[in-house]
């Protein structure tokens, strides 16, 4: 998901077969073949079984997901102010967060 927010990899972009990543990384065909389905499933990818995996050409942002995304932030959130973080720095962090997701400089590199 990182790759496809920082624009290192592309819509439609050819990804590595379940096989050949799992090789790559030294891990079970299962656990690959696992996450290329949750990708697909959130729309960050399509399979098409002759052309292989490729990155989705854009992801909608439907209610589903924005409700997923506010469950994820919700529980972040709370975490923070467990923490005693002020809500100043924790939405200096969020956004922070954001930039190192889309590679976009950030004091003074780049992510």
């Amino acid at each position: 998901m990182l790759g496809i927010a920082s624009n290192k990899l592309l819509p439609s972009e050819a990804l590595p077969s379940v096989r050949n990543l799992a090789a790559d990384l030294g891990i079970n065909y299962l656990t690959v073949n696992k996450a290329y389905t949750m990708l697909c499933d959130e729309g960050y990818i399509v399979i098409d079984r002759r052309k292989g995996a490729m990155v989705a050409k854009a992801v909608a942002n439907d209610e589903v997901a924005l409700s997923k995304l506010s469950e994820q932030l919700t529980l972040t959130a709370a975490e923070a102010a467990c923490r005693n973080m002020s809500e100043n720095d924790f939405i200096s962090f969020c956004i922070e967060c954001y930039k190192n997701a889309k590679g976009i400089q950030v004091n003074g590199g780049i992510i």
